[in-house]
């Protein structure tokens, strides 16, 4: 890995992946960019968000039904079952039917605020959206990393078992000549069993870590391909956290519910002045021929006018300022929430920047302790064949090279963890941004451009359906490794 590139990090991320796709392609083998795009598709954490987003969506057209035209009607029947014994016009029967419209036309601004406030609760929305893409892209990077570095762990485990075994046979034949004492034996069958112990806690943490990547991805993971370099990565923790406090979606997400609540304290506000409305309304009775009276001289009667109605509320019981209250303390949390935000993300974006330079680090140090180990494990068994190194010596020597193993397949994975969430920190680790195999990608402006402007009352949606997969009839998962992993 290297801080500074020539592409800038997104152009880069997307070739290193489609590269490694295509690779892993011809391999029948699993690629990051593969699992990603599975994830994509069918992660329910992923797709209940985006049912969510839709869901606030529809606020919109919900806060502009307050300043739409409104049309009512009432019907009604009535059968006199026992008239009035002073009324000689009174009707057995009597039908009836009113119907009223009725238009805003001035709400001291109440409406425009809200829809404002609607309009901006959904552009935040959709930057909380794509942090939810970054969270479970981040997830499946580390799920991935977890597979492929605990199925080394296994291998290793495995290799340290056998030559354990053959040591211990070696020992046991030794000390059938005399060349070693009992303890020696003793040494070797404790060591043994320390090695199966550790080997059966790395197939348990084999299966855990299989067995959350299919949660994740919905598939169970076959012959993981490594991932790419992760190129792009900032110089500085300076210029990461500059990229992060432009681009982090939960920044953008803060920031726009601030600018809600300033559009929700306008509304509040706008209860205190008058609204102004339009209506117009017609009335059909019919008597049925119940009407007895000839003064009448019909039994329907018909009726229809029009004007314009004024409101001015002079009191409410302190409701609106209440309201216009309670709206500003929110906004003021609002505020504290932005700033709260922008603390998270530059500290995340450090320490993630942190780790991954001391992951790397770790890479170089542990790459060297693994090449002395090796080196020192060849010493002390030449030393023993010659009489100068014990049994113990072997046996430490041989623990420290698998430790030493095993430390740098986990700093490995480490800094490769770091890295994507030094992306994902610095708002560059979406679907966008990797160039996903997945179809077309979720755009959530195509839900909103739709439902926006939808008016009529029976313009209902189909049935919602299941878009994640369930894992229910994965199979449960084992630990066999391919015992070429034991080289990291």
């Amino acid at each position: 890995m290297t801080a500074k590139v020539r592409l800038s990090g997104r152009t880069a991320f997307i070739l290193l992946l489609s590269m490694s796709s295509a690779l892993g392609g011809a391999a029948h083998a699993e690629t990051l960019q593969g699992a990603l795009a599975k994830a994509y598709r069918s992660n329910p954490t992923l797709t209940g968000a985006r049912a969510g987003q839709r869901a606030t969506d529809e606020n919109v057209p919900i806060q502009k039904a307050a300043g739409r035209p409104a049309l009512d009607g009432t019907g009604s029947y009535s059968e006199s079952i026992l008239k009035p014994t002073i009324s000689f016009t009174s009707p057995q029967r009597t039908l009836n039917a009113n119907a009223q419209l009725s238009v805003p036309l001035y709400a001291g601004g109440s409406v425009r605020n809200a829809v404002r406030a609607a309009k901006t609760r959904v552009a935040a929305g959709q930057a909380d959206l794509r942090g939810t893409e970054a969270s479970v892209f981040s997830q499946v990077v580390a799920a991935y990393m977890d597979v492929i570095r605990n199925s080394a762990v296994v291998a290793l485990n495995q290799a340290n078992v056998r030559a354990l075994e053959v040591n211990l046979q070696a020992t046991g034949d030794r000390f059938e000549v005399g060349d070693v004492t009992r303890t020696d034996v003793a040494q070797s069958e404790s060591r043994l069993a320390l090695a199966r112990s550790d080997l059966q806690n790395a197939e348990a943490n084999l299966i855990t870590a299989r067995e959350n990547y299919i949660a994740l991805v919905g598939e169970a993971p076959d012959n993981l391909e490594p991932p790419p370099p992760l190129p792009g990565l900032p110089a500085t923790p300076e210029s990461a956290v500059q990229v992060a406090l432009k681009d982090n979606p939960d920044i953008l997400a803060a920031q726009k519910l601030r600018e809600a609540q300033q559009f929700d304290v306008r509304a509040a506000k706008g209860t205190v002045l008058p609204t102004v409305s339009a209506f117009t309304q017609a009335g059909y009775t019919n008597y049925l021929d119940t009407l007895t009276s000839s003064a009448t001289g019909s039994q329907i009667n018909k009726q229809a006018s029009a004007g314009v109605q004024l409101n001015i509320p002079f009191y409410q019981g302190g409701r609106p300022a209440a309201q216009v209250r309670r709206n500003q303390a929110l906004e003021s949390q609002a505020l504290e929430r932005e700033i709260e935000v922008e603390r998270g993300v530059i500290a995340q974006t450090r320490s993630a920047y942190a780790s991954w330079q001391a992951s790397l680090e770790s890479i170089q140090s542990n790459q060297k302790a693994v090449e002395a180990a090796n080196l020192s494990l060849e010493g002390v068994r030449a030393e023993n064949s010659v009489g100068s190194r014990t049994i113990l010596d072997i046996l430490n020597a041989e623990q420290e090279a698998v430790n030493a193993k095993v430390q740098l397949v986990t700093a490995r994975r480490n800094a490769y963890v770091a890295g994507f969430s030094l992306l994902a920190a610095m708002g560059h680790a979406e679907a966008d941004d990797l160039n996903l195999e997945a179809g077309t990608l979720y755009d959530p402006m195509v839900n909103y451009d739709r439902v926006k402007g939808k008016w009529f009352d029976w313009d209902f949606d189909s049935a919602p359906k299941v878009q994640s997969t369930r894992t229910v009839d994965s199979p449960a998962q084992n630990a066999n490794v391919d015992p070429g992993l034991a080289q990291p």
